[in-house]
């Protein structure tokens, strides 16, 4: 009965926090104030009251329409709220309460932002990851774990190199790729955000959600050019799959390195 409690309400908190997250993902690339105003609907631009900002639940009741106009409310809210929820409860269960969970559940937080601001924009704000970096490392040498060995500390020579490390060959593979097609193959924020995961989770961290990330993004790579015959065309945000290749590394990383190991 607690471990029920417990985790409802994590995930509970999740949807709450998932709710501010839309907020965060539709203001912050337009320059916005991601505290007034108060959320309102995009489309007529009334304020939404308490009652139909429920997260989830007002969704399902209003039939994904605004209340006011009838406009259409994009299932990626509830989306959003869900995923976050999710996560948070997984981040719990993976690692047990803790100062650590708390900041893990700021770093999938994070990554969500991120990945859905990237899908729209094609951009990674500098407002998530230059504040992620220095607050990554300060958690790395004192509060984390490290998720290829969790009985012992990241500490703060393993959170500097995964830093340090994540910039520089990002920043290295963004030379070459514009060497060679003469245009960017990488843009600044992913090398930024590489900066971000590598101080939260460490070097090792940083190869494994490259070699993930650039997988995922093969793959879908190659489906569209399938499916469609135009993915040469498409310019992909490469953002979501690191943040898909970091969290599978933050959750399943230690398994996944002695499966390779082992073999």
């Amino acid at each position: 009965m607690h471990n029920i409690i417990l985790y409802g309400s994590v995930f509970l908190f999740g949807l709450v926090v998932g709710s501010f997250l839309n907020v965060c993902i539709y203001r912050i690339p337009r320059k916005l104030s991601i505290i007034v105003p108060s959320s309102r609907c995009p489309s007529c631009s009334t304020p939404i009251k308490p009652l139909d900002n429920i997260p989830l639940v007002s969704f399902i009741l209003l039939g994904g329409r605004c209340r006011y106009c009838r406009a259409k409310i994009s299932p990626r809210y509830p989306l959003v709220e869900f995923l976050n929820a999710v996560l948070y409860v997984v981040v719990l269960w993976r690692f047990d309460p803790g100062w650590h969970t708390l900041l893990y559940f700021v770093f999938c937080s994070a990554l969500i932002v991120i990945t859905f601001i990237d899908l729209d924009f094609q951009i990674i704000p500098d407002r998530i990851t230059l504040s992620g970096i220095p607050l990554g490392l300060i958690a790395g040498t004192f509060i984390l774990p490290d998720p290829f060995s969790r009985f012992s500390l990241l500490g703060i020579k393993n959170s500097f190199i995964g830093m340090l490390g994540g910039f520089v060959f990002f920043y290295l593979v963004a030379l070459v790729g514009s060497a060679i097609f003469k245009k960017e193959a990488l843009g600044g924020g992913d090398i930024k955000m590489m900066a971000m995961i590598g101080a939260v989770m460490g070097w090792k961290a940083v190869l494994l959600t490259t070699f993930l990330g650039s997988l995922a993004g093969a793959l879908i790579g190659i489906g569209l050019m399938a499916g469609r015959g135009r993915g040469r065309m498409m310019r992909i945000p490469f953002g979501p799959f690191l943040a898909l290749g970091a969290v599978v590394t933050l959750f399943y990383g230690q398994e996944i390195l002695s499966w390779y190991l082992g073999r």
